[in-house]
């Protein structure tokens, strides 16, 4: 309990270290993302509060070029599982995972876990911008 407070208080501060305009539209030269990834309990070296900022891609995140290249790939990668879809009843661990920030111009947040076969294909589609757990 006390990790995850501790966590939850990395991504407060990192958040206020934020520009004003991450707030709502970014400016027209913002960079195409810049986002905060925050890592609990998946047992890697990912583990802990990461920039990651594309458009070029940079931050302390392990793979910033892979990262952006996901989260630019996926469909949809802040959209929740929609309420009422079916989903295999397969735990995937005890990792959680929140990424928040600007991506395209948009304020984003959207937290992630691997307590059913949903969320563990959510997480597996943005692998490297959260840690490859496999199953």
């Amino acid at each position: 309990m006390l990790h995850k407070s501790l966590a939850a208080a990395l991504v407060l501060a990192a958040t206020a270290a934020l520009p004003a305009s991450a707030a709502g539209h970014a400016p027209a030269d913002e960079a195409a993302g810049r986002l905060l990834i925050t890592v609990v309990d998946s047992g890697t070296d990912a583990d802990g509060t990461h920039e990651l900022t594309c458009g070029p891609a940079g931050g302390d995140h392990a793979d910033p070029a892979g990262a952006c290249a996901a989260l630019e790939r996926a469909e949809q990668p802040f959209e929740a599982v929609e309420r009422g879809t079916m989903c295999t009843y397969v735990h995937g661990g005890p990792a959680t995972a929140e990424i928040e920030g600007v991506w395209n111009g948009e304020r984003v947040r959207a937290e992630f876990s691997r307590a059913d076969g949903c969320e563990i294909a959510r997480w597996d589609a943005l692998v490297p911008a959260l840690p490859d757990l496999g199953v």
